[in-house]
C-alpha cells in the first residue's frame, strides 16, 4: 500500500488547504492492460508530487494476493488479496485481454460487496465485465474498450454499453482503457481540487487536451480511413449497422443515391477493394472477435455476422485467416 508517496519534482502547484487523502484500490486481473493501469495511477502520483501533499493513496490487490502477469507479459507485485477496504474508497477493476475468461465469481462477488457497502466502484479497459457479472450495471451508463464491446453485447444483451471515452453514473465509473483512464482520473482531480491542479497534471502527462466523457474512443471513419466522400461514408455506415442482415449492394447504392458502378469506383479509388470484399472482411473481422471473446458456437457467430450458412462462413474464414473457425475457437478457448 502507498501510505503517502510524494516524489520530488520541479513543477509545483500551491494548495491552500490540506484535504483528507482519498484512497484508491486497484484489483488487478490476469492479462490486465498495463497501459490503462498506468494511465490511471500516474495522475494520482503527479498530483501528490506537484502539491507536495498526500492527496491520494492507493493499494493494489489481486484475487489471491499473488503477483499478476499483465497482457504484455510483465509480472506486477501487489499489496495483498481481496479483502476489506476503507470506507469512502474508490475500487477499480483493472482488466485487459480475454476479460470474460479472467473474470471470476470471487472477483464479481467482491466488487458487488464493495458497491453495496457504499464504495465507488469502477472498471478500467474491460473491467466492466466484472461489474456486469456482479449484477450492478443494470440501468447504468458505462463503457469498456471498443474492441470488446461487440462480444460484451453478445454476452450481456440486456445491458446498454456506451460507445464513449469514459462514463460516470453515480457510484459507478468506467473507461475504455488506454489514455482514457487519464481523462477519467483528471476529471476526478478537477472535481476534488479544481482546474489549476488538473491542468498541471494534464501538462505533466503531456496529454495536452482533457477529453470529455462523451468523446468517442476511436477516430471517425473519415479519419481512420482517410476519406471524406460523403456517399462512401454513408455506404460504410450502412454496412456497419446492418452487418447481421443480408445486404444487397444494389439496394444500398439506391439508398445513398449512386449507381452500382459508381459505388464500385468509390471503393476502388478510396479503399482499394470492392464493396463486396470490404463487406466480407468486415464480417470476418467481427466473427473473429466474437469467437475470441465469447463462447458462442460457430453457427451462431455465422448468423450474427450475416452469413447465409455455416459452411459458407467456414470456407471464407479459412481463406482469410488460414484456419477453420472451429480450430480457431478451440485455440482461443
Amino acid at each position: 500500500m502507498n501510505n503517502g508517496l510524494i516524489p520530488k519534482g520541479v513543477a509545483h502547484v500551491e494548495l491552500d488547504t490540506s484535504p483528507e487523502p482519498e484512497h484508491f484500490v486497484f484489483l488487478l486481473l490476469p492479462k490486465m492492460s498495463m497501459l490503462a493501469f498506468s494511465a490511471a495511477i500516474e495522475p494520482l502520483r503527479m498530483a501528490n508530487q506537484l502539491t507536495g501533499k498526500v492527496l491520494y493513496r492507493w493499494t493494489t490487490l489481486s484475487q489471491d494476493g499473488d503477483s499478476v502477469r499483465a497482457s504484455n507479459g510483465i509480472e506486477i507485485g501487489v499489496d495483498g488479496a481481496m479483502g476489506e477496504t476503507r470506507p469512502g474508497s474508490y475500487v477499480f477493476v483493472c482488466s485487459g485481454v480475454e476479460p470474460e475468461k479472467q473474470t471470476s465469481k470471487a472477483a464479481a462477488d467482491w466488487i458487488r460487496y464493495q458497491w453495496r457497502t457504499g464504495r465507488v466502484v469502477g472498471g478500467l479497459c474491460t473491467g466492466a465485465y466484472t461489474l456486469a457479472r456482479a449484477g450492478i450495471l443494470g440501468g447504468k451508463k458505462f463503457t469498456l474498450h471498443w474492441e470488446n464491446q461487440l462480444p460484451f453485447r453478445e454476452s450481456y444483451p440486456e445491458l446498454d454499453v456506451q460507445e464513449q471515452l469514459y462514463a460516470i453514473d453515480d457510484r459507478i465509473m468506467t473507461c475504455g482503457g488506454g489514455a482514457a483512464a487519464t481523462d477519467l482520473f483528471l476529471k476526478l482531480i478537477y472535481e476534488r481540487h479544481g482546474p489549476l491542479l488538473s491542468q498541471a497534471v494534464l501538462n505533466m502527462c503531456l496529454h495536452f487536451v482533457h477529453r470529455s466523457e462523451a468523446d468517442s474512443q476511436t477516430s471517425s471513419k473519415s479519419a481512420s480511413l482517410g476519406i471524406r466522400n460523403k456517399k462512401l461514408l454513408q455506404i460504410i455506415t450502412i454496412f456497419d449497422e446492418e452487418i447481421e442482415q443480408q445486404v444487397e449492394l444494389d439496394e444500398v447504392a439506391d439508398r445513398v443515391g449512386v449507381s452500382r458502378r459508381q459505388m464500385e469506383r468509390l471503393f476502388s479509388h478510396h479503399i482499394g477493394r470492392t464493396p463486396k470484399r470490404y463487406l466480407m472482411d468486415l464480417r470476418l473481422q467481427r466473427a473473429r472477435a466474437l469467437m475470441a471473446e465469447t463462447d458462442l458456437p460457430v453457427s451462431e457467430v455465422a448468423f450474427a455476422c450475416g452469413f447465409e450458412s455455416t459452411s459458407h462462413f467456414s470456407k471464407r474464414f479459412r481463406e482469410r485467416f488460414g484456419v477453420s473457425p472451429y480450430s480457431f475457437s478451440i485455440a482461443t478457448s
